[in-house]
């Protein structure tokens, strides 16, 4: 197993009465609410958390890009990227990732991405989201039918400027440069993409298992091998010393639920947004569907029966996480110990417990199966792997 210790990095210190007086949590919550001298407290808590989990033997620390909410503070995730590779010396820095989409033109993500291999000495995991319709069509104003054709040029744009070492022209459909030439160059020419669906955390792992048996079925079907290591999973976890204790997290669970996810539902699916295919998904799916509209409104115990967060004294985690990792067949299990209004020592806490009593009971699911963390022929973590998610 391969784990990544993940950040959303919330706002804490949202009105307590948030979701009931408020709108949504994204696209429209008001800027006003933001103290700037919170923000600052906040982001050095989260950086150290990051730091800490590599201290703690997490094989990567995981950021992403999110804009216009409090359910996640970082509209750029490549500044949080390059301050972590500085301070952390040996593990993967996964951005998972750059909308590729709102970047005009995409080479600037080539650019960046590029700098922060260099920085960290070839450790960049560098992921390719579409984005959400919050980011992607209300926050940067996309069109809707566009965004994956225009999500997918971009994508080869992005690998053709790794890969190449002369300039040359692109002349595509959004993009059109007489001259493509990066400077500087990923560490490793060997780029290549590899994909795997990253499925909420507040999903629980329940529904995750039906998207992943989707893109199972799907990878039988084109006649792939199957390999553990082709899926990952972000997965929220709270350990204590006994499941009794646990609930020291009962507030952190609510405030992430209640308040980190309340968006309005107009927000997630406009029109032209998701494929045919998808859509016919969901509407098949509606009873699950209409589940997940109800975790606002559930309690501690509700979460906790439900699986949206695996919580409990290290034997109990163990064994819940052991299922999931085996019932969604994935090789790449992302954590999320901090979550909602967490304190940073609560946080440290979780992590600590999690790295000794959980981790290495774990460690050694699909140990049968070749680990796809870096490109073939790298002989060690030398090397920038796009992750298209």
């Amino acid at each position: 197993m391969k784990m990544c210790f993940f950040h959303l990095m919330p706002y804490q210190g949202l009105p307590e009465n948030f979701e009931k007086d408020y709108h949504s949590v994204w696209v429209d919550v008001p800027n006003s609410l933001f103290d700037p001298k919170q923000g600052h407290r906040l982001y050095g808590d989260y950086l150290d958390e990051l730091e800490f989990a590599e201290k703690m033997g997490f094989d990567g620390i995981c950021v992403n890009e999110h804009h216009a909410n409090a359910y996640g503070l970082m509209p750029s995730p490549n500044i949080m990227a390059s301050a972590m590779a500085r301070g952390t010396s040996h593990a993967a820095i996964v951005v998972l990732g750059n909308s590729l989409a709102l970047y005009n033109p995409p080479i600037r993500v080539a650019e960046e991405f590029a700098m922060l291999d260099c920085l960290s000495g070839g450790r960049l995991i560098a992921g390719f989201p579409l984005g959400t319709a919050m980011d992607t069509i209300f926050g940067y104003g996309q069109v809707p039918i566009t965004l994956r054709e225009k999500y997918q040029e971009a994508h080869d744009l992005v690998v053709k400027a790794w890969t190449e070492r002369e300039p040359f022209s692109f002349n595509g459909k959004y993009n059109q440069q007489r001259y493509v030439n990066i400077g500087p160059v990923p560490t490793s020419s060997r780029a290549r993409p590899s994909g795997y669906p990253a499925a909420a955390a507040w999903r629980r792992y329940k529904v995750g298992k039906t998207v992943l048996d989707g893109f199972w079925e799907e990878m039988d079907r084109q006649g792939k091998e199957f390999n553990p290591y082709h899926a990952g999973f972000l997965q929220l976890v709270a350990v204590s010393e006994t499941d009794e204790q646990a609930e020291e997290y009962k507030d952190s669970i609510e405030y992430f639920f209640k308040k980190c996810l309340h968006i309005h539902s107009g927000f997630g699916n406009p029109p032209g947004y998701r494929s045919v295919r998808s859509n016919n998904s969901q509407v098949a799916n509606s009873t699950t569907q209409s589940r997940e509209d109800q975790i606002k409104e559930f309690t501690w115990k509700d979460y906790l029966e439900a699986g949206n967060v695996i919580v409990g004294g290290p034997e109990t985690v163990r064994e819940h996480l052991a299922h999931a990792i085996k019932e969604l067949r994935v090789g790449n299990l992302m954590l999320l110990l901090q979550f909602g209004d967490m304190p940073k020592e609560l946080a440290m806490k979780n992590t600590e417990l999690f790295a000794r009593e959980v981790m290495p009971y774990v460690r050694d699911i699909w140990s049968e199966y070749e680990t796809r963390w870096w490109p073939e022929g790298v002989s060690n973590p030398n090397a920038i792997a796009p992750v298209m998610v």
